[in-house]
């Protein structure tokens, strides 16, 4: 997914290696999903979740820490708040919808406008 960064330069968004397997996992109990919503916090952790072709939860939020038993204490205080979100993006499944229902989604679910 390409998103503008502060300076209006297009990024590209790619989960990490141990991201993947928690979306594999995910997009697995997930038969509706066509893609996982990634959102990364300043602290280290991860919030995941699937979604529909609707731009609805398709999972339960998943909330979880690479190589820890849980996640942080200021998680577990605040639920992962957005104002510590460092990258979000989704992760479409193959084949990818239409262009029109990406840009819907992403902005129902990370309130992202690409126009």
């Amino acid at each position: 997914m390409d998103q503008e960064n502060n300076i209006g330069q297009k990024t590209t968004w790619t989960p990490e290696k141990s991201e993947l397997a928690m979306i594999e996992g995910i997009l697995e109990g997930s038969p509706d999903g066509i893609g996982v919503a990634v959102i990364r916090l300043d602290c280290g952790c991860h919030k995941m979740a699937a979604i529909d072709k609707n731009g609805e939860p398709a999972s339960k939020v998943i909330m979880y820490r690479d190589r820890a038993e849980s996640i942080c204490d200021k998680c577990k205080e605040d639920d992962g708040s957005f104002m510590r979100v460092t990258t979000q993006f989704i992760y479409w499944v193959s084949p990818e919808p239409d262009a029109g229902t990406k840009e819907m989604v992403q902005e129902k679910v990370l309130g992202i406008k690409t126009h």
